[in-house]
């Protein structure tokens, strides 16, 4: 499948791999950094450095924009109705426990919260946690062995017990984008609350809260070019504004007095402390970086090369491909093991050869259980990377049994 992305001139973006011999083949764990991005976080220290809604000098008041546009270009960006609905985070790993924690509050023993066996353990650990101090109790949706989820089955788990489904846009070890509409149409037909993990689909497909319908939403910059330790949380107004904050202190609050509290309007009621304002600007300039590339273009580069990579590897004998078989259903996520080699020793091989890769449970441990395999390695692919690059995982990997001994 051949594209006219110009992936020679994307990577002029990327410093730390252009030109370099590394293949960066990790980007589930994180994306690169293009150098708009790394230029705006700069220029924001450099030229706008002052603490937000803090100041009534011009100095704060250009901090509080740059930071309040971020806002804004975050919520046109996954269709949010007005930019209040964006609340900024660390990372989606504390958009999740915000999330548990407030609605958690309005459980009872008697509630029951819906999650499944494929979630990465930021959308797990949160409400078990939750369920656990409340007496609540947790049930798992099942996925078949290439990741897909049965409506039935999902259904058949609802009831006016339910309060809170917690459920992947996108596996971080399939790799398959799940249809979340008919998941979260027949969760509010109970009457409960949807929140959705986009934290691998946001880079890898267009995402609209309000065509979705979801009341939660949770992903991490970082993922998507943005630098390290900025996070995102979407939610409905009518929602966030009856939850209690997580965080209390300095900025979250409207008016206080020794015996009580008034909280600030949203989205500062959930944003307490000096916030990460470089971090914010930078998920802006990410944000401008996506909206101004042909991204129908890239992802399907990205589509290619997880076929090139998919077909290569199913061509080398010991090589198992979690998943579908068909490439379309991975977008970008290729996790396999390899016969009688451990995954850690996969991806130390990988490390030597440059290629550099992922390898353990990925955050997924009950995934893996449920599939009995301990470990796995990923290869996790973005618009970046390269068909030689590909072809060079391949060729390594292809010589791994070999190198271990094997005399196939």
């Amino acid at each position: 499948m051949k594209t006219t992305f110009d992936v020679n001139k994307i990577r002029k973006d990327f410093p730390l791999i252009d030109g370099q011999p590394l293949a960066y083949l990790d980007n589930s764990a994180t994306s690169q950094k293009p150098v708009q991005v790394l230029a705006a976080v700069e220029q924001f220290y450099r030229e706008q450095n002052a603490n937000p809604f803090r100041g009534l000098y011009e100095l704060s008041n250009i901090a509080t924009n740059a930071y309040e546009e971020a806002r804004s270009l975050c919520a046109e960006f996954i269709g949010a109705k007005d930019s209040c609905e964006v609340i900024f985070t660390r990372n989606a790993s504390e958009s999740l426990n915000l999330l548990a924690y407030s609605l958690g509050r309005g459980l009872t023993a008697a509630d029951e919260i819906i999650s499944t066996v494929a979630e990465h353990h930021s959308n797990m650990l949160p409400w078990q946690h939750t369920a656990r101090a409340i007496g609540a109790t947790v049930r798992y949706l099942h996925p078949d062995r290439e990741g897909n989820f049965s409506l039935e089955e999902f259904k058949s788990l609802l009831s006016s017990k339910t309060k809170i489904v917690a459920m992947t846009q996108m596996s971080n070890v399939f790799g398959r984008a799940i249809d979340l509409k008919p998941f979260i149409d027949a969760a509010h037909e109970a009457g409960a609350v949807f929140v959705a993990d986009a934290s691998q689909s946001i880079a890898h497909m267009p995402v609209n809260v309000q065509e979705l319908d979801v009341d939660f939403l949770a992903f991490s910059g970082h993922k998507m070019l943005a630098p390290m330790g900025i996070g995102v949380l979407y939610g409905k107004a009518k929602l966030l504004e009856k939850m209690p904050p997580f965080l209390t202190g300095g900025e979250m609050i409207e008016y206080v007095t020794l015996e009580d509290t008034t909280y600030a309007p949203l989205p500062h009621k959930f944003e307490a402390g000096t916030v990460n304002a470089g971090g914010a600007v930078g998920l802006g300039a990410a944000i401008r970086y996506l909206n101004a590339m042909d991204r129908t273009a890239a992802l399907a580069h990205e589509d290619a090369l997880t076929a090139r990579a998919i077909d290569a590897l199913m061509q080398i004998p010991h090589v198992n491909i979690l998943g579908a078989k068909d490439a379309a259903d991975h977008h970008g996520i290729v996790t396999f093991t390899i016969d009688g080699v451990h995954p850690h020793d996969v991806a130390a091989i990988l490390a030597e050869a440059d290629i550099a890769v992922r390898a353990g449970h990925h955050c997924t441990q009950p995934l893996h259980q449920y599939l009995e395999i301990p470990s796995t390695t990923r290869a996790s692919l973005m618009f970046y990377n390269t068909f030689d690059e590909i072809d060079r995982f391949a060729d390594a990997v292809s010589r791994i049994r070999s190198l271990m001994g094997y005399n196939d």
